[in-house]
């Protein structure tokens, strides 16, 4: 038994595998690496970070291999307390754990390894981990995970009394049914004690069928020198497998969408129907907003209190709603910004835009903001009425209390003063200008 305590002070590293090129996901030459590939508005690598980061690592070693640039450049940048470690050629999860380890020669205490394309892995599933390794003092731990089919993924072995006996791989139980019967599985997610694990990868071979060193067999070899292998049950099995298809991305996306969706409605907003509804990671949403079906928001999106969007609404990065703001049915907004008590219930696309205060946007909107070339702002005023069909080339701004008639088409540069009527194309003032209304307190009250 190794002779570290229980205690939870002990230092920890954490391994990535994060070599592998994704044959099966990353169609062409131009494709990103695997562990790059978007999920939910991120790459599959940091929805792993954020979930390890819980673990309060001191060391962290990310072994890269395909397209190592690309990975060691997002690195640098989003995760620089990680050391890359370079994989060439890759010869397998042992080999992998061999230079990690290589690469942190002093380090003493636990070692979590874990995969850079599992992004919907369940931090409690982690923390669950952790913390059973040290409590029963163990030298290596594994998480495992239990379902119906387990299909091509090595199956767990214990004995009479449920003890840690091996890991045997899928393919070379092709002829063993009884082995394949077995519903517990592994994941490939393991805690270590460092000072057990060195000579365990020390002794690997690559004497098998894929002529490749294998963590399992760490695992294996730790076991035969009569050290302690636990086993822990992972609470949530779904979120244990990696991706490494588009079939999989798409098990993890809906699994992380739903996650998501759950964190928002524990916060106290209202997302009708969470099923057909997609929210990205990053975006923030105040208690009290409500969301209705078929709508989706990206990363980067801010939604007031008693904000209403949907269904059918779609919002792109950086789009702002005020308290009280309502897009409805059909309405796009990007990089914009819509004020307290603000509407667009219809047909609209809203592109860098501002839209003030208890401002109204009719349906079939357009603000043309791409004049070929370089995107332009378009400003509408509090309490402006914008009627259906316009069209606002921007740059232009519609003063407050402005309104545009039907179809009216407002030429960049052409702004409409506070308090006029514009109709026609190109949109013409109508009539004399008015002073802007004041607001009423029903529109302040919205807003």
């Amino acid at each position: 038994m190794s002779p570290h305590g229980s205690g939870n002070a002990r230092p920890l590293a954490l391994v990535v595998l994060a070599a592998g090129k994704g044959t099966r996901l990353t169609a062409t030459e131009d494709t990103p690496p695997k562990v790059l590939v978007e999920c939910l508005g991120v790459p599959l690598i940091e929805h792993l970070r954020r979930a390890v980061s819980r673990l309060g690592p001191t060391r962290t070693a990310v072994v890269t291999g395909h397209k190592a640039e690309i990975v060691d450049a997002w690195l640098g940048e989003h995760w620089p307390e990680a050391t890359p470690v370079l994989q060439q050629p890759q010869l397998g999860t042992g080999h992998a754990l061999q230079l990690a380890m290589a690469a942190i020669p002093d380090f003493e205490g636990d070692v979590v390894v874990v995969y850079g394309d599992v992004p919907q892995l369940s931090p409690s599933d982690l923390e669950l981990l952790l913390r059973r390794h040290r409590e029963l003092a163990a030298d290596a731990t594994v998480l495992t995970g239990i379902t119906d089919d387990p299909h091509a993924l090595g199956r767990i072995l214990r004995y009479e009394d449920g003890r840690f006996c091996r890991i045997v791989e899928a393919k070379d139980a092709a002829d063993r049914p009884e082995i394949l019967a077995i519903k517990e599985f592994n994941s490939g997610i393991y805690a270590f004690d460092a000072r057990t694990l060195r000579p365990a990868i020390a002794a690997l071979t690559s004497d098998n069928a894929q002529g490749e060193l294998y963590a399992t067999d760490a695992v294996r070899h730790i076991a035969d020198a009569g050290n302690r292998v636990a086993l822990v049950v992972a609470q949530h099995p779904d979120a244990l497998r990696g991706v490494n298809d588009w079939a999989e991305l798409a098990d993890a996306y809906g699994l992380l969408r739903r996650r998501i969706a759950a964190d928002h409605m524990s916060r106290g907003v209202t997302i009708v129907d969470p099923d057909t509804t997609v929210i990205e990671a990053d975006v923030q949403i105040e208690a009290g907003a409500r969301i209705l079906p078929f709508t989706y928001i990206e990363r980067g999106c801010k939604i007031g209190r008693g904000a209403e969007v949907g269904p059918y609404a779609r919002l792109r990065g950086k789009a702002v709603l005020e308290a009280g703001a309502q897009i409805g049915n059909f309405v796009e907004v990007k990089n914009s910004h819509i004020g307290p008590g603000a509407k667009a219930k219809h047909l609209t696309y809203l592109g860098d835009a501002s839209v003030g205060d208890g401002a109204n946007v009719g349906c079939g909107v357009i603000t043309a903001n791409y004049d070929g070339k370089n995107k332009h702002k378009t400003e509408i005023g509090p309490r402006a009425s914008i009627g259906s069909g316009t069209v606002l080339v921007a740059p232009v701004k519609v003063g407050d209390g402005g309104t545009t008639g039907a179809n009216a088409v407002v030429t960049a540069g052409k702004d409409v003063p506070p308090g006029a009527t514009v109709v026609g194309v190109p949109a013409r003032v109508l009539g004399e200008t008015r002073e802007p209304k004041a607001a009423s307190d029903t529109e302040e009250a919205a807003g």
